[in-house]
């Protein structure tokens, strides 16, 4: 039986962090395409923003069925059907000739590309007890290393190649190298990790029941994360707009995310300390700090310092709902469960990145979509708040 906090825990979260920095690039290509693809098919932001929108879609609804999968057959069996989705949503999505059939595929890269963030984070979970936090949180760094890496390299081929063939080309790699890293991942977690009920934490008791505290959790993740999609999904357009180019937009949404890894391994650490609850509410007020700047500051130089305040404020959100999720729930449901809450964050996502062109659309501008993102967020620190509220120590916090 393989011992939690071990050697082979750490290696498998080091096989962890490659997958979700390959299988993520579903989440950021986009972003990036996105004024390629408004030009090629000659349509308005918030239409050529639907195929981010189904992307979040296939992506939340694929982590719910990925968790379950996880859950019941270990992560190996949804890391292979990932890979397989997410090279065919490519391949296919680089051939399609109308923007309607270019996002359904884009369902397809989602549903994929869901396999590497979720499942990843419940799995590693179950691999770690003491270091739990910051193990969670590194698991999910992957996903943040992908908008880092890929947005300046995929910008510079599609300015050269085409959206289309850098569409294709993304779908090979993603098949020759996703396929051999799955099986790094074949051993399942010991069964007294697998079967464990909700531990006595010592973060303390919330006075909710779990339906309640999940009714909760998921209605914050789609706040703070409507909140999130104004600078990650608009970002690169925002700078078009303003003059600056596409290139800019690419580097800051490169710099925002990169930043945010850093904010993920530092909220581990603090959930270790503080509990996922504390360290939450901690991201999100520092979230909509960075929201509110972005009301005020446009000049090419301010951007760039906002944005990294803003990876560096909000990286740690998404990653500390799975250690929520391992502190007050069961770990036999810790795949479905965190499933069912990343899914909010992608409808949250979602919502807040075709919305936010909506508003551009009606307005001219995205100074009310900032303003709509900055209101999300307030809800997203009155639920967490409010649980901090309910939670009870029945003995003194460590």
């Amino acid at each position: 039986m393989q011992q939690m906090d071990s050697t082979t825990s750490w290696r498998r979260l080091c096989a962890a962090i490659v997958i979700g920095t390959i299988g993520s690039i579903g989440m950021w290509s986009f972003v990036v395409a996105l004024p390629a693809v408004q030009a090629d098919f000659a349509v308005q932001r918030s239409q050529a923003s639907l195929p981010y929108t189904l992307t979040m879609v296939g992506f939340a609804f694929g982590g719910v069925f990925m968790g379950r999968l996880a859950d019941r057959f270990g992560v190996f069996v949804p890391l292979l059907i990932g890979a397989l989705a997410l090279s065919l949503g490519y391949i296919a999505s680089s051939m399609m000739p109308t923007l309607p059939l270019y996002a359904l595929m884009h369902i397809i890269v989602g549903f994929g590309a869901s396999a590497s963030f979720a499942p990843i984070m419940a799995d590693i979970s179950l691999w770690f007890a003491r270091r739990r936090g910051i193990a969670v949180a590194l698991a999910s760094v992957g996903n943040y290393l992908a908008g880092t890496l890929w947005p300046p390299l995929l910008q510079a081929f599609i300015a050269t190649q085409g959206w289309r063939t850098v569409h294709f080309a993304v779908g090979i790699a993603c098949l020759v190298t996703l396929l051999p890293l799955a099986f790094l991942m074949r051993e399942r977690p010991s069964a007294e990790a697998r079967t464990a009920t909700a531990p006595a934490s010592k973060f303390g008791r919330l006075e909710l029941s779990q339906n309640a505290l999940l009714v909760l959790l998921i209605i914050a993740g789609v706040a703070c994360c409507v909140a999130m999609a104004m600078p990650q999904v608009h970002i690169v357009a925002y700078c078009a707009d303003l003059g600056y180019g596409p290139a800019r937009g690419a580097e800051m949404l490169s710099a925002m995310l990169g930043f945010g890894i850093i904010s993920r391994i530092a909220a581990g650490f603090i959930a270790d300390r503080i509990g996922g609850l504390s360290a939450l509410i901690i991201s999100s007020t520092l979230q909509g700090i960075a929201l509110f700047f972005y009301l005020f500051f446009d000049g090419l130089a301010s951007l760039y310092v906002i944005s990294a305040l803003f990876g560096l404020f909000q990286g740690g959100l998404v990653p500390m709902y799975a250690v929520i999720v391992r502190e007050y729930f069961p770990a036999s449901k810790a795949g479905a469960t965190l499933g069912l809450i990343i899914m909010a964050t992608l409808f949250g996502m979602a919502f807040g990145g075709w919305f936010s062109g909506l508003i551009f659309d009606w307005t001219g501008s995205y100074r009310l979509a900032f303003l709509n993102g900055l209101l999300w967020n307030l809800i997203n620190v009155a639920i967490v708040a409010f649980l901090l509220f309910k939670r009870k120590f029945t003995t003194q916090p460590a």
